[in-house]
C-alpha cells in the first residue's frame, strides 16, 4: 500500500507488511471487512489544505488572540479561587528537574527530595491549622471535604453530616456525588441574614446521628462563622466539627484547631498556584492525633537510617489498603506533590509575619472596597461584620449584567450568586440574582479599586 508524502502515518510499506502477515491478513483493506459498506466512507474529508508548522503557529495564535486572559484585566473574581501574587521562586523552584521529575515516593531511597517536601507541607499545614497531623495534600478543596465526612463516619459510626449552607455549594456538590450509596447524608442548615450560618438552626438539628458538623471560615459569602460556637454545639452531640479553612486567612485569624475543630481542609491555590483556568487545586487535610489512623492519603513521617542520618519515609499506612475498597480507610492514594512544593515555597517566602502582612493587606483593601460600594446609590451589604477578603453586595441590577458591561472596560467585576441559586435556603437565600461576590487580593492597587467604583457607578446609573 503506497504511502503518500502527506500521510502522518509513522509506519513504513516494510512495517505494515509486517503486521499484516502476523494477522494473516492480505491488505489493510481486509482488516475492515466487517465494516458494512454502507457506513463506510470512501470519499475524502472536507478539510482545508494542509499548513507548514508555522502557518499553524500563525493561525493558532490568532485564535488565542480573540481571548483575553485574567491576568490582562482587574480581576475581583474570587468563590473559592484567587488572584494572588505568585512569587517568581515559586517557579524557580518547582521547575527543577528533580522535583518535575521526582520517582515515586513508595522507594524512599530514590525520593528523599520528594519526601522532604511533602513532611515540610505536612508541617507547615499542621502550624497554620493548630492541628497534629497532616497529609501530603488532596486533589482539592471538594474532594477533601467529602473525604472527611467519610473519615467522620467511620470514626463515629453515624448516618449524617450537618453542613452550613456557607461551606462552598460546589464543594457540597462533590460530597453528594462521592459519598452517594456509602457515605454520611449530607443535611444543610441555612445562612441567617447577614450570610452567616444560622447557630440556633444548627443546634436543632445536630443529634446523635450526626457524624460531624461542617463550617467553612471564612464562608462562601466573605461572613466570619463563630467557629467555637459551632465546636460546641458539634461536641455536645458527640460528633466532630469540620472547619473548611482558607489558608491564607490563618496568618491573621485564629487556627481552626485552638477553637476546637478535629479536622481542618481546604483549598490551598491561593499560596503558590496561578488561577489557570480553575485548576489543578491543592485540597489539604489535618486532624487531631486521635484520628492520625484515619486520615487518607499518603503522610510522611521522619525517621533517621541506621548511621542515625535524618530521613524521611511514608508511615502509618501503605497504598494497598486504598486500591482495596471493602478494606480502605479511602480510595485516594496520591497527592498534588507539585502544587504542594508550590504551597511551600510562596509560605516559606512569605514568612510567619509575611503572611500577616499578607492577610491585612486583603482584609484593608476589601474593607476599603466593600465602603466606598456602598456609597453608591442601590448599592447594600448582602455580607454583614467584618470581612477577610470576601464579600457579597445586592445590586439595583442583576450581577451577571454588570459582569458583563464591565469586562470591556478591563474588570472582572466578580462573580454572580445567581450562578449557584438552588444551592442555598433561608433568608441569605432571597433573590440572589442581584447579588454579586467580589474577592480582593493584595494585587489590587487603590488606583483600581478607585477606578472599578467609577466603573460600577455608571452601570448603576444607567441601570
Amino acid at each position: 500500500m503506497p504511502q503518500a508524502a502527506t500521510d502522518y502515518v509513522p509506519h513504513s510499506d516494510a512495517d505494515m507488511r509486517t503486521m499484516l502477515a502476523v494477522v494473516k491478513a492480505t491488505s489493510v483493506e481486509e482488516l475492515f471487512a466487517d465494516i458494512p459498506e454502507d457506513v463506510r466512507r470512501r470519499e475524502p474529508l472536507a478539510l482545508p489544505p494542509g499548513l507548514s508548522e508555522l502557518e499553524v503557529l500563525d493561525e493558532l495564535r490568532r485564535l488565542a488572540a480573540a481571548n483575553t486572559p485574567a491576568s490582562a484585566l482587574v480581576s475581583f473574581l474570587g468563590a473559592g479561587i484567587y488572584d494572588h501574587y505568585v512569587p517568581a521562586i515559586v517557579d524557580t523552584i518547582v521547575g527543577r528537574g528533580e522535583f518535575l521529575t521526582a520517582y515515586t515516593p513508595y522507594q524512599p531511597e530514590r525520593s528523599q527530595g520528594v519526601l522532604q517536601s511533602i513532611f515540610e507541607f505536612q508541617t507547615a499545614i499542621c502550624e497554620l491549622t493548630g492541628m497534629d497531623v497532616s497529609n501530603a495534600s488532596m486533589y482539592d478543596g471538594g474532594t477533601a471535604l467529602a473525604e472527611a465526612s467519610v473519615l467522620a463516619g467511620s470514626h463515629t459510626r453515624r448516618g449524617k453530616v450537618v453542613l452550613s449552607a456557607g461551606v462552598h455549594p460546589e464543594y457540597r456538590q462533590v460530597l453528594v456525588t462521592e459519598t452517594a450509596g456509602y457515605g454520611p447524608r449530607p443535611q444543610v442548615v441555612d445562612l441567617q441574614a447577614g450570610a452567616a450560618t444560622d447557630l440556633a438552626a444548627l443546634a436543632r438539628v445536630v443529634g446523635d446521628d450526626t457524624a460531624a458538623v461542617v463550617v467553612q471560615q471564612p464562608n462562601f459569602f466573605g461572613a466570619l462563622e463563630d467557629v467555637a460556637a459551632a465546636a460546641q454545639i458539634a461536641h455536645a452531640a458527640g460528633a466532630l466539627l469540620v472547619v473548611v479553612a482558607d489558608p491564607v486567612s490563618l496568618g491573621l485569624l485564629e487556627a481552626p484547631g485552638r477553637l476546637g475543630a478535629d479536622v481542618v481542609i481546604g483549598e490551598a491555590q491561593s499560596l503558590g498556584n496561578a488561577m489557570s483556568f480553575g485548576g489543578p487545586g491543592l485540597g489539604f487535610m489535618a486532624v487531631a492525633k486521635p484520628l492520625m489512623r484515619r486520615i487518607p492519603g499518603r503522610l510522611v513521617g521522619q525517621t533517621v537510617d541506621l548511621e542515625g542520618k535524618r530521613g524521611f519515609v511514608l508511615t502509618l499506612q501503605t497504598r494497598e489498603q486504598h486500591i482495596r475498597r471493602e478494606k480502605a480507610t479511602s480510595n485516594i492514594c496520591s497527592n498534588h506533590a507539585l502544587n504542594a512544593l508550590a504551597a511551600l515555597v510562596h509560605l516559606s517566602w512569605l514568612g510567619r509575619e509575611g503572611l500577616a502582612e499578607l492577610g491585612l493587606l486583603c482584609t484593608r483593601r476589601a474593607a476599603y472596597l466593600r465602603a466606598r460600594l456602598l456609597e453608591l446609590p442601590g448599592v447594600t451589604a448582602y455580607t454583614e461584620g467584618p470581612v477577610f477578603r470576601e464579600f457579597a453586595v445586592r445590586l439595583p441590577l442583576p450581577a451577571a449584567q454588570l459582569v458583563e458591561a464591565l469586562v470591556p472596560q478591563g474588570f472582572l467585576a466578580g462573580v454572580p450568586a445567581g450562578r449557584f441559586a438552588g444551592q442555598f435556603a433561608g433568608p441569605a437565600a432571597a433573590g440572589l440574582d442581584d447579588v454579586l461576590l467580589i474577592a480582593v487580593t493584595e494585587k489590587r492597587s487603590r488606583a483600581q479599586l478607585d477606578a472599578f467604583v467609577a466603573a460600577v457607578a455608571a452601570e448603576v446609573d444607567h441601570g
